[in-house]
């Protein structure tokens, strides 16, 4: 959809400076990131796919006025556009559309979540990230010099991070992305949560929730969408 470029006002500083951080962390992993953007109600929605995960990632923020639009922009181009310590308030011009990758196409629903329980806690869950990185780094370093290779490693990495999360069925890959986005925190009175919808699982917490569903959903493999709660 082509949108007129605009100045969006935020409810605050710190709305803007999360958004411009987590834009920061999209970019960090791909240069040329292309973010959707959904604003309605008083929020805005920010959609990235950061390759390394194969994730969607959504992070959404206050806005101070009213807007309506569902565009795809450039993530470096909106980063530089935001101001948290405007004159005016905490703002951004809205750059120009750009042609959106396919993912753009693919979210996940925006209701009908149920509970699912079997989640351990935030720090439990920390333990198991922290020895899952253990053996990964294990296994690398085992590796012989002929076969120290990216595709090696991607296959360690495929085989660690597409194991399931005791009977919840949430592949370990989900809890490493929210964690490398900075969704989870290893207080234990951390609230998260594990939600279904259909054959989508949403992991949720205060800052941000990890959604996805299995192969054969649209995506080719298994599709990943954080969400800040």
């Amino acid at each position: 959809m082509t949108v007129p470029v605009r100045s969006l006002g935020f409810a605050d500083a710190r709305e803007a400076a999360d958004l411009a951080a987590f834009l920061g962390r999209l970019l960090h992993y791909d240069r040329a990131a292309a973010v959707r953007l959904q604003a309605g109600g008083g929020a805005l929605a920010v959609f990235g796919r950061p390759p390394s995960f194969e994730v969607l990632a959504i992070r959404t923020a206050r806005l101070a006025g009213s807007h309506t639009f569902d565009v795809t922009v450039s993530a470096g181009e909106l980063l530089e556009a935001l101001d948290p310590q405007g004159a005016d308030g905490p703002a951004a011009d809205l750059p120009g559309p750009v042609t959106g990758p396919p993912w753009t196409g693919v979210l996940p629903p925006r209701s009908g979540w149920r509970p699912r329980p079997g989640l351990p806690s935030p720090a439990e869950l920390g333990t198991v990230l922290a020895d899952a990185v253990a053996e990964f780094r294990a296994r690398d370093t085992a590796l012989p010099e002929e076969r120290r290779t990216r595709a090696e490693r991607e296959l360690i990495g495929q085989d660690i991070w597409s194991r399931t999360l005791g009977d919840t069925g949430l592949p370990l890959r989900a809890v490493h992305a929210a964690q490398s986005l900075g969704f989870l925190r290893p207080a234990p009175d951390f609230p998260v949560a594990l939600l279904t919808a259909g054959s989508w699982m949403r992991l949720r917490t205060p800052f941000g929730s990890v959604a996805l569903r299995g192969a054969g959903g649209g995506l080719g493999t298994l599709a990943v969408t954080v969400q800040r709660a």
